[in-house]
């Protein structure tokens, strides 16, 4: 008799999220896994070889919706990264809350993506965007900071607020803002910006007391007989703060505007971005520098070509076309980076590079995928060397 009791207790207990589901609560599991086998030689250094994600792929969550009445709606998202080559796991992603309508938008707050990663260009127009030929970082070709106002596989921005808006006639735009303090939560600062009195000589995020940093972005869509056609533009600044306003370092503004056209089984796309004072975009993650393989981390082998000299200005353009056959994708892309010169600082560099490959089809949910990119460099010192990339992996998307 207690074992019935016991039983009905649990199965009780077990109904209570369906009953949640039934009355407008919905739950959805997700996730991707990936592994790749990646080789990166880097010019005067020995060859490097990984099988894993040391672009941070994979990763795991929730994603839950309540209907509140009268088109008004409650998300919350909650996002796990992990490695399929080594034990890492937990690594924070995305994890915020929100209120939406299908009328006026949505409304985020909490650790979130940028515009510019999955809004205005970036991920969005890079087949091979969280695989080792990602034309962010090392690929030369795309903004990748650690910073969270940057667009790099494992760039987020902490205690923000974004808002997107609903598309009106092809037009649809996004907004983040993120208070000055947001940096102090940033887990890729060296330095305690709360005592440190050299704090935010190397922040990724607005620097110690710095004031509001904000990004906008805004795109239009349109069909017409059989053409596809999205144009973007947007505008991140941010701001620097007391401490690094003390070593010379002014405000970072960086501008975007890009596109894409699709026809049939052709596309094309690309984006320029112009930044000024370099701050954020003078770092990069981790993920970005494709770093020693077997780590994960720089180790002295990743490079980051993207990187503007820290207080400098510089421009960064990208460009791709894809062609689809069957269930086959094949990818040609390109671009360069100049970093500008400071002044009794770091001289210019130029990088150029090209990635060829392509992505297969298995399924809606499994794809195989491999190339090579070739990273030149035109003033090669201890870091910034020429590269060679190749790469072969498999993803699994639920």
């Amino acid at each position: 008799m207690k074992k019935k009791l016991i039983s009905l207790a649990v199965a009780s207990a077990l109904a209570v999220p369906m009953i949640a589901s039934a009355q407008g609560t919905n739950v959805t599991l997700f996730g991707s896994v990936q592994a790749e086998y990646a080789t990166v030689d880097k010019e005067g250094q020995g060859n490097q070889a990984m099988i894993g994600d040391n672009t941070g792929r994979s990763r795991w969550g929730a994603h839950i919706t309540e209907n509140l009445g009268a088109g008004l709606k409650a998300k919350a998202h909650i996002e796990y990264g992990f490695s399929t080559g080594t034990g890492a796991i937990g690594i924070a992603r995305e994890r915020w809350i929100a209120l939406a309508n299908d009328n006026w938008g949505e409304l985020k707050f909490g650790r979130v993506q940028s515009p510019f990663k999955d809004f205005a260009g970036g991920m969005t127009i890079d087949p091979f965007a969280y695989t080792t030929l990602q034309a962010s970082g090392s690929g030369g070709t795309m903004t990748a900071s650690a910073n969270g106002l940057g667009s790099g596989a494992q760039s987020f921005v902490d205690s923000a607020a974004r808002y997107d808006s609903p598309k009106v006639e092809g037009f649809s735009f996004s907004a983040l803002f993120m208070p000055g303090y947001a940096n102090r939560l940033d887990p890729t600062n060296a330095l305690n910006l709360t005592t440190d009195t050299n704090a935010g000589a190397v922040a990724n995020s607005g620097g110690r007391d710095g004031a509001w940093d904000f990004q906008v972005a805004g795109k239009y869509e349109v069909q017409y007989q059989g053409h596809n056609l999205a144009v973007f533009g947007g505008y991140s600044r941010d701001n620097a703060g007391t401490n690094q306003k003390l070593l010379g370092l002014q405000n970072e503004h960086v501008w975007r505007g890009g596109g894409s056209w699709s026809y049939q089984n052709f596309k094309l796309s690309g984006q320029y971005e112009n930044i000024t004072n370099a701050i954020g975009a003078a770092t990069c993650s981790n993920a970005a520098m494709l770093g020693n393989p077997a780590t994960g981390n720089a180790d002295g082998y990743g490079q980051c070509n993207s990187a503007m000299n820290l207080g400098g200005s510089g421009n960064i353009w990208f460009a791709g076309g894809q062609y689809d056959w069957g269930n086959t994708s094949f990818i040609a892309q390109g671009g360069m980076t100049h970093a500008h010169s400071v002044s009794g600082g770091p001289n210019s560099r130029q990088v150029s590079s090209f990635t060829v490959g392509l992505i297969h089809n298995l399924s809606k949910r499994s794809s195989l995928f491999g190339g090579y990119q070739r990273a030149m460099v035109d003033d090669k010192n201890a870091v910034f060397r020429d590269s060679n990339t190749y790469n072969i992996g498999m993803r699994h998307n639920f």
